[in-house]
């Protein structure tokens, strides 16, 4: 199956409307989600859940008679936001780190929520349906109006202590955990506090399923998730179906395609091999204004290229009457789905530069005051690649890229093994990596990490290209770091004040005692550097210097790749994520074809010429467009 429709069928409606949209725009399944948003009345209990139990039941009935599967996405677990909703239920409130206490979000640790939830599931799981969806809610952080979100309640405060042996207030444990430098061990145990309070919910919720319904999961960032301390083999030991967030909620540019790339690709290498996965398209507010079809069609198109065999659809008002109201909607799904089958292969094993992610990160960042302080987030280096025409892959490669505090999660066995290969650093994971004690296998010395926003009598500026003398910007980096080549090293970039004094090395390359060879960056925030030719071309020396032996693509701006063995060859998708049309170029000497993937049109050939070792497409992809070169 491949579109699965989130829809809610409005009380009173009839459901029969909806079953002959489905089955005019080849939608195999709907997902029923049922008291949500706008008729979020507070989790549903006595005669209310009732109202809903009936209306579902009926609603799937009807869908069975016209042969449309049926999953259920119950609208809430603890709770997404209070948004002046209050509860009377007897559910210990959810509590931030400042004590702010929630009026309608449930805690984890409260036994009358549990019961609820174990309760309402399998209740509902009796009616035959195929998936039972867990909302992403079912998170401690991001629970409005609360800062940061909770788990700092009494009730999971006396599990920390049964654990840590120690009782101390709500504020001396979030001092603690937050504090500068490196972790306090009450870190790792209130993660494992709240990583059990989960797990056992989980079990709760499976055990009253009885099996009768797969579970499904929701998920959104990996960096924050690691604050909680979820272990994510745990859960899909827990869950059978998997929707990851990866696309925005509204109309974005087209290069934030890196995000989408970058965010399913990541999170597939978290889950195991038999997972089903149905990516959502993200639509909110839940209206037909919110995205436009040109976005929805490129983000369908490029979670079935990561091999998805679903995509949750949020394309409709939550509150509308009948679908048919929408037949502009409609029209999207049918003109989209020939791309959308073009686009999947069921076995994809997919290569690139590899973005190493360990679930565990947050417990050995050195803290700085602040819960959000401890996030590691992957997708920075990967969002520095993709736009310069770099492919990326989830977890160790031959070639590796690891930014900022990622370098704090690699374990201690696993540097050495990254050093000995080809490794891409900015410059505080450089930072952390020396602090390690790894410094001599980096090349650099980093004397200090600036701030931009600190005065300084020779403030960074430019960097200058040696060999060139081309410049490029560094005026806007939050931060950069302070290099100095040491012997042996190559130096390709330094960095220079307004006056064109030298303040520090700026790239450079590196062949260590092991045989690996490392690229540092002295910019510490690398995704964030203005994009130019130049800093492509860069980008690119410094990944054939790490001996990256894959293509690597050129001929516009946010030429974003996604290469992939499948079942038949090699497959590199490129998309367009400028504006404005682009031939792509591709390092490659093969003899390819070529389709080109279009916005809600039909795939068609097109031609490819070969010279010099390259392949170039000689046909324009449109903005978000792709084109896809398929080899043996």
């Amino acid at each position: 199956m491949t579109y699965h429709l989130r829809y809610q069928v409005l009380p009173g409606r009839d459901p029969a409307r909806l079953a002959e949209y489905c089955a005019e725009h080849g939608i195999e399944e709907v997902v029923l989600i049922y008291g949500s948003e706008e008729l979020h009345a507070g989790h549903p209990v006595g005669v209310g859940e009732d109202l809903w139990f009936e209306h579902v039941a009926g609603v799937k009935d009807v869908l069975d008679t016209h042969g449309i599967g049926a999953s259920l996405n119950p609208w809430v677990t603890v709770g997404h936001a209070d948004r002046g909703r209050t509860q009377d239920l007897g559910f210990a409130p959810m509590i931030s780190p400042l004590g702010e206490a929630a009026t309608a979000t449930a805690s984890f640790a409260c036994p009358v929520w549990r019961d609820w939830l174990a309760g309402h599931y399998g209740r509902f799981s009796r009616l035959g349906f195929r998936v039972l969806w867990l909302e992403d809610d079912f998170r401690f952080h991001n629970h409005a109006p609360l800062t940061w979100g909770g788990g700092f309640e009494p009730e999971m405060l006396e599990r920390f202590a049964l654990l840590a042996g120690d009782k101390p207030t709500r504020e001396e444990l979030v001092a603690a955990i937050t504090a500068t430098g490196p972790p306090h061990p009450w870190r790792a145990l209130l993660q494992r506090t709240w990583r059990e309070a989960q797990l056992e919910v989980l079990d709760l919720v499976r055990q009253a399923v009885a099996g009768r319904a797969k579970l499904g999961l929701m998920s959104s960032g990996l960096g924050v998730a690691s604050v909680e301390g979820r272990d994510w083999a745990a859960f899909f030991d827990r869950v059978d179906v998997h929707r990851p967030h990866f696309a925005p909620y509204g109309d974005a540019p087209g290069r934030r395609l890196s995000y989408s790339i970058a965010m399913l690709e990541l999170q597939r290498g978290l889950r195991p091999a038999g997972v089903e996965v149905a990516p959502e398209i993200e639509n909110w507010p839940h209206t037909e204004w919110t995205k436009s079809d040109t976005q929805t069609w490129s983000e369908m198109v490029t979670a079935r290229l990561s091999g998805a065999g679903g995509l949750l659809l949020d394309v409709h008002p939550f509150v509308t009457g009948d679908p048919q109201r929408y037949p502009r909607v409609g029209r999207m799904l049918s003109r989209s789905r020939p791309a959308v089958d073009r686009a999947f292969s069921p076995d994809v094993s997919v290569h690139g530069v590899g973005v190493p992610w360990w679930p565990d990160t947050a417990a050995h960042v050195w803290g700085d005051g602040g819960l959000d302080g401890l996030q590691a987030d992957p997708l920075r280096a990967a969002e520095y690649l993709l736009p310069y025409g770099v492919p990326v892959q989830a977890g160790v490669g031959t070639v590796n890229a690891v930014f900022g505090k990622v370098a704090w999660g690699v374990p201690a066995g696993e540097v050495e093994r990254l050093l000995s290969g080809g490794l891409l650093l900015d410059g505080h994971a450089a930072l952390v990596l020396s602090e390690r004690g790894f410094g001599e296998l980096l090349g650099v010395r980093v004397e200090e990490v600036a701030e931009r926003d600190a005065p300084a009598r020779q403030p960074y500026s430019m960097e200058r290209v040696l060999e060139s003398g081309r410049l490029l910007s560094v005026n806007v980096q939050p931060a950069v770091a302070r290099l100095a080549a040491l012997p042996g090293a190559e130096i390709w970039t330094e960095i220079l004040t307004p006056r064109g004094e030298h303040w520090g090395d700026g790239r450079v390359a590196f062949t260590n005692r092991l045989g690996g060879r490392v690229v540092t960056l002295a910019a510490c925030t690398p995704e964030a550097l203005g994009r130019c030719d130049d800093g492509q071309s860069l980008a690119h020396r410094a990944l054939r210097y790490l001996n990256a032996e894959f293509p690597l693509v050129t001929g516009g701006p946010h030429l974003l790749p996604h290469l992939a063995r499948t079942g038949t060859g090699w497959r590199l998708a490129i998309a367009n994520g400028s504006a404005d049309p682009a031939r792509p170029v591709v390092d490659l000497g093969q003899d390819v074809t070529a389709t080109l993937l279009t916005p809600l049109a039909e795939p068609a050939p097109v031609p490819v010429r070969r010279a010099e070792g390259r392949v170039h497409v000689e046909a324009d992809v449109p903005h978000r467009g792709y084109v896809l070169l398929e080899w043996r």
